[in-house]
């Protein structure tokens, strides 16, 4: 197949797509005993690693920087609250706007995050050169897929209905 050939019909194990997603559960599994031990999942362990990063933010900021829609985010959060790992509150300015912010135990979840990091890079063998290419790779998907749908920001995406 030459480049730029599309392939009329492809076996399941052929289709990118398909790979994708089985890639993506394979991450998810790998994680899950990392987290488990924590009390937390994987999506939790995303916002919290999101808050490591960027201090409080607003929900519709959250779900942007994750690519959720309000509709996964509000339940994910609510349940992160009644662990204690997070806090939210509204913004006294605007009634709509909820801020989240880390909990204490949220914030004492960050010494694992070097360990995780590391294992499921050695897992996967992301040295630096491969894990560059794959985000680059990965990143190119969800800017074709913005492309096609429409978003033109992370934020509208994030208010789109799955």
């Amino acid at each position: 197949m030459n480049d730029g050939e599309v392939r009329e019909s492809a076996r399941l194990n052929d289709m990118v797509c398909f790979n994708l997603h089985a890639a993506s559960r394979a991450v998810t599994a790998v994680y899950r005993p990392l987290l488990e031990p924590l009390g937390v999942t994987y999506s939790q362990y995303l916002v919290l690693a999101t808050l490591w990063e960027s201090g409080d933010l607003p929900v519709g900021e959250l779900a942007s920087l994750l690519h959720l829609d309000y509709g996964t985010m509000t339940p994910l959060l609510k349940r992160m609250e009644k662990q204690d790992l997070i806090h939210r509150t509204r913004n006294p300015q605007d009634e709509r706007s909820v801020t989240v912010a880390l909990a204490p135990a949220g914030e004492a979840l960050r010494v694992h995050s070097d360990r995780i990091y590391r294992s499921i890079s050695n897992t996967f063998d992301f040295s630096s050169k491969r894990a560059d290419a794959a985000l680059a790779f990965l990143r190119s998907i969800v800017a074709r897929a913005d492309d096609q749908i429409g978003a033109t920001t992370p934020l509208e995406r994030a208010h789109r209905a799955p």
